[in-house]
């Protein structure tokens, strides 16, 4: 998902990052899997090696997103089909959230269905109006197996659900009907990277 955040909260980021470890510092970034591409539209497999080729990966991703200027990414995006993602992204507070899940279960989405602007790394320079709940809970473990829990709102909460639907082998596409959908898949098939 392309990253949406106002000055400030850059600014506190940057702050922020120079006070701690940051991902993606020993990762590689990767190319980036576009619209189109099979393990997009394929749902993603289980981890089960929690180990250190995963704790690479999940290094990779965050320098993939950070390069990419994005707030969140799945592994399929990679063209890994892991059910693994990662996330810097601001909450409905503007407060920072930032981490990674593997095998991660949407066990919530409820709320307020709100239409706002989305967009994918998969789908470069472009956005349509998606609806997503404003609230969202996401359950699953970090690359050392430990279990975690994630409770979204607002962006954060578009952010989870996005992510989990690229596990699922979907894009946000996928949820635009009429009108909306036909314009992005338009777009793609202009775009310099579609084809």
């Amino acid at each position: 998902m392309p990253v949406q955040r106002s000055r400030s909260f850059q600014d506190r980021t940057l702050a922020a990052m120079r006070q701690g470890s940051i991902p993606g510092t020993h990762g590689r970034v990767r190319p980036l899997t576009l619209l189109g591409a099979p393990v997009l539209h394929t749902p993603c497999e289980d981890v089960t090696d929690f180990g250190p080729e995963l704790a690479r990966l999940v290094e990779d991703m965050f320098a993939t997103m950070y390069a990419a200027e994005g707030v969140g990414l799945a592994a399929n995006q990679v063209g890994v089909p892991l059910r693994v993602f990662v996330y810097d992204c601001p909450d409905d507070e503007d407060v920072r959230h930032r981490g990674h899940v593997v095998n991660p279960r949407l066990v919530e989405a409820d709320g307020v269905v709100l239409r706002g602007p989305e967009g994918c790394l998969s789908l470069p320079g472009l956005e349509a109006g998606t609806e997503r709940y404003d609230h969202a809970v996401v359950e699953g473990f970090t690359a050392d197996g430990e279990p975690v829990r994630l409770h979204g709102t607002g962006w954060f909460a578009r952010c989870l659900q996005h992510e989990c639907d690229h596990l699922a082998g979907e894009v946000y596409v996928d949820r635009l009907r009429g009108w909306r959908r036909r314009r992005v898949l338009r777009q793609a098939a202009r775009a310099s990277w579609g084809g």
